[in-house]
């Protein structure tokens, strides 16, 4: 059979369409793929554990089982961390109240003073303002209450699909060979062996560089003398999987809890080690440890994590990095994507 050879703009065309398609999928259906592709991620992660037990003569399913409780523990663990570090900082509520109201009062004093605005103009102002955020706040209770559950719920799907992936990994892979002619058997093991290997390398350069900036920036607060440093500190590492933008929300939310309990130069300094680690972690942990797993350059890295937080919130500009390499590494074996997995990937010299 003659295969039909369409011009440029035709197939251009239908690329673009066939990726509208596909965000357009994603975005109706993330209430589905996002636990999906956690559960893809995580089941990559814990795939070398299963084995082991499997050789170990464990049945496949508690081999399966097994490695999704630790892994529940290991949240469980997170959790149980978070939870005591918040509870020690409600402790302190009053004090930080008390010590934002004075700060507020000194705002009051210097806007009075600059701008000749007494401060009963600017009381009530600051309560016109606050009754619409408590309207807000309280019209947003059943969404938020609404929101919960719904967490509640992916999580658990999250987990059972874990378990699936796991169980069934040898069935989806016949699956997946199946769907192509048998002279390509060998192209679809090897992008699902490099997918797996970049995939497994990305999450656990993932954590090795969460691990080293939490522990960089712990050791600096502590010497600062800064309160619940390690709270600020693992706050840094989890948001910083989100690129270029998680270590300043950390660095905002720590320079903010420290204006409350602590002294200007104090809030300064956090400011100049989180830059000082973001520093470090981009040009030398970040290219050492995780660069080259995904291969994707900065540009299209931006890209991928406003597209993730556009169709997936906040989950999406996790987990679009992870799917855009997904993407480079198909486009690598398709003699009509390669155009595109030039662009996606790095600049070579």
């Amino acid at each position: 059979m003659n295969s039909i050879k369409l011009a440029f703009y035709a197939r251009v065309a239908l690329i673009l369409h066939g990726i509208a398609l596909m965000l357009l999928f994603m975005y109706l259906g993330k209430s589905i793929c996002i636990p999906l592709f956690f559960a893809f991620l995580i089941a990559i992660l814990l795939h070398p554990f299963v084995i082991w037990l499997e050789k170990l003569h464990v049945p496949r399913a508690m081999a399966a089982i097994i490695a999704v409780l630790i892994f529940l523990a290991f949240i469980g663990g997170l959790i149980y961390f978070f939870s005591h570090q918040v509870i020690r900082f409600s402790k302190d509520l009053p004090h930080l109240q008390q010590r934002i109201s004075t700060k507020l009062q000194g705002v009051q004093d210097w806007v009075s003073d600059r701008y000749n605005i007494d401060d009963s103009a600017q009381i009530n102002y600051v309560t016109k303002s606050a009754n619409g955020f408590t309207n807000a706040a309280v019209n947003s209770i059943a969404t938020t209450f609404v929101g919960m559950i719904r967490v509640v719920v992916l999580s658990i799907f999250f987990f059972i699909f874990t378990f699936f992936i796991l169980f069934h990994r040898r069935l989806l892979m016949r699956f997946l060979l199946a769907l192509f002619n048998s002279r390509h058997s060998h192209r679809v093991q090897a992008i699902v062996l490099e997918v797996n290997n970049v995939m497994k390398n990305y999450v656990l350069g993932l954590l090795t560089e969460m691990l080293i900036l939490i522990i960089m920036i712990f050791i600096s607060l502590s010497i600062m003398g800064i309160k619940y440093a390690l709270l600020m500190a693992v706050t840094a590492g989890i948001l910083n999987i989100i690129p270029y933008l998680g270590i300043y929300s950390a660095m905002f939310i720590s320079m903010l809890i420290t204006l409350a309990n602590g002294t200007a130069p104090q809030v300064l300094g956090i400011g100049i080690v989180f830059i000082a680690a973001h520093f470090v972690d981009a040009n030398i942990i970040l290219p050492r440890i995780v660069g080259g797993r995904v291969k994707l350059n900065p540009l299209i890295t931006i890209i991928a994590v406003l597209i993730g937080n556009l169709l997936w919130g906040i989950p999406g500009m996790f987990l679009f990095i992870p799917l855009t390499a997904i993407f480079r590494i198909i486009s690598e074996e398709i003699e009509d994507l390669k155009p595109w997995s030039i662009l996606i990937g790095e600049e070579k010299n």
